[in-house]
C-alpha cells in the first residue's frame, strides 16, 4: 500500500490515464454503501409515511429472488473494478511489461483478500468464526481472475502509426478483435454456471432447484466451505457463485476496453455503453424467467441485469462528465471514489456514529426529538464524506 501524492487532480487538470466519470461513479456507489441505507431506515422509523417506507425499501435486499436497487450496489462495484483494471494494468504493461502487471494483480489480490479477513474480525475470533469468503475476498478473487484474463487474453492494440482515425462503429474493428476471447470467457462462465445449477442434482433434492438451501451453490458451501458461513451452512459470497461474479468483473473489463479505445469518438462510446446495457437487461430479464434473478447465489441472469444497469450508469456518468464536461456537480462523488477501499475499511474500524454523538448527541439529540436520531446518523455519514474530502485535498490517494 502506498500514498500517491502527485499533483492534486482538479476539475481542469485531472491526471492523464484516469477517467473522471469512473471515479465519480465509484464514489456514487460508495456513498450508498457508507451509511445511506441506515439513514433512510432511520428516517422511515422516525417519520413513517408512504415516501419514507418506499425509500427504505430501496436500500434493503430482496429476501431471495428478485431485485431492489440495493442489490445493485455490490455488483456495480465489482463492475467498476473491472473497468479500472484496464487503465491501471495497461499502463503497467506499457511501461514495465507483462510480468510486472501479473505481479501487480497477484499482490493486490492477496492484500484485498487479507483486508477482507481483517474486516470480518481477523484472528480476534475463534478459528471457526473466521470468514474465508466475504465482500472484499470476492472482489479480490474477481480482480485476480479478470486481471489475469485481461493480461493474457486480450489482443494488444496496434502501434500508433497503424491505428485508424476515430469512427462510429467498432464491432468489426479493434475493440472486438482485442476482446473476443474475453467475451468467450464471459459467456462460458455464465452458461457453465447455469448448466451446473440447472442439471447437476443436489443430494436429496434433485436438479434445477434454485430455492435457498436446496440449490447446488448452497450445497457446495455446506460440504466444502470451511469455517464461518454468513447464512448458517452457506454463504452469499460462496465458492461456486464466485464464478459468475468473475463474469461481472469481465463485463467491466469489456466496458473499460471500450472507454480506452481511442479509435472511437467519446459520444459513440457513451451510446455503445447504453446500447450494451439495454441488451444485457433484455437478455438478463428473459433468462430470469427460467434462471431467476437471485443475488445471494449470483445467478447468470443477475449478472446480466446488474451488469446492464451498471453499463447504463457508466454511460450516463460518462456522457455528463466526460462528453458534455458537466463536472463540478460530480466532485463530491470523486472525493469518495478516489479512496473507496480506504473509506470502506475506515467505516469498519472507526466508530463514526460515536464521533457523531460527540458533536450532536446527548442534549442536542434529545432537544431535536425524533429528528435527533436522523441527524445523528446524517452527521456520521457527513464525517465519512469529510474524511474523503480531506484525503483528496491533501493529495493522499491510498493504493493497494
Amino acid at each position: 500500500m502506498q500514498a500517491n501524492s502527485t499533483s492534486l487532480p482538479g476539475i481542469r487538470s485531472y491526471p492523464a490515464g484516469r477517467v473522471l466519470s469512473l471515479d465519480a461513479l465509484r464514489g456514487f456507489d460508495m456513498i450508498l454503501i457508507l451509511g445511506l441505507d441506515e439513514f433512510l431506515n432511520v428516517l422511515r422509523k422516525n417519520y413513517p409515511n408512504a415516501l419514507t417506507r418506499f425509500l427504505a425499501a430501496q436500500v434493503n435486499h430482496a429476501n431471495w429472488a428478485g431485485l431492489t436497487p440495493y442489490d445493485l450496489i455490490y455488483p456495480l462495484f465489482v463492475f467498476i473494478v473491472g473497468v479500472s483494471l484496464v487503465f491501471s494494468l495497461s499502463k503497467i504493461m506499457q511501461t514495465q511489461g507483462r510480468t510486472a502487471a501479473v505481479r501487480r494483480v497477484i499482490t493486490r489480490s492477496v492484500l484485498l483478500y487479507l483486508f477482507g479477513l481483517l474486516y470480518y474480525g481477523g484472528l480476534s475470533k475463534t478459528i471457526g468464526d473466521i470468514r474465508l469468503l466475504g465482500v472484499l475476498q470476492r472482489i479480490a478473487l474477481c480482480y485476480l481472475f479478470a486481471g489475469l484474463a485481461f493480461i493474457f487474453l486480450r489482443r494488444p492494440r496496434p502501434e500508433p502509426q497503424t491505428r485508424r482515425s476515430p469512427r462510429t462503429s467498432f464491432l468489426d474493428g479493434e475493440w472486438f478483435a482485442a476482446s473476443r476471447w474475453l467475451i468467450l470467457v464471459l459467456v462460458a462462465l455464465l452458461v457453465s454456471y447455469w448448466a451446473l445449477m440447472t442439471f447437476v442434482p443436489v443430494p436429496g433434492v434433485g436438479a434445477g432447484n434454485y430455492a435457498e438451501g436446496k440449490n447446488l451453490a448452497n450445497y457446495i458451501d455446506k460440504k466444502y466451505l470451511p469455517l464461518y458461513k454468513w447464512d448458517g451452512d452457506h454463504d452469499p459470497e460462496g465458492l461456486l457463485s464466485t464464478l459468475p461474479a468473475i463474469g461481472t468483473c469481465l463485463m467491466g473489463v469489456l466496458a473499460g476496453m471500450l472507454l480506452k479505445q481511442d479509435s472511437i469518438v467519446p459520444q459513440k462510446k457513451a451510446l455503445w455503453l447504453a446500447g450494451a446495457g439495454l441488451a444485457a437487461l433484455m437478455v438478463g430479464y428473459l433468462w430470469g424467467l427460467q434462471f431467476p434473478i437471485i443475488k445471494k447465489i449470483w445467478t447468470s441472469s443477475y449478472v446480466l441485469v446488474a451488469g446492464g444497469y451498471s453499463l447504463l450508469l457508466l454511460a450516463l456518468f460518462y456522457q455528463l462528465i466526460d462528453v458534455w464536461r458537466w463536472q463540478k456537480w460530480a466532485m463530491p462523488f470523486v472525493w469518495v471514489g478516489t479512496n473507496a477501499i480506504t473509506l470502506y475499511l475506515a467505516v469498519n474500524f472507526v466508530d463514526f456514529k460515536y464521533l457523531s454523538s460527540l458533536l450532536v448527541g446527548g442534549p442536542v439529540e434529545h432537544a431535536l426529538g425524533r429528528a435527533g436520531e436522523v441527524v445523528l446518523v446524517g452527521v456520521a455519514i457527513l464525517l465519512v464524506w469529510l474524511l474523503g474530502h480531506f484525503l483528496y485535498r491533501r493529495k493522499i490517494f491510498v493504493r493497494l
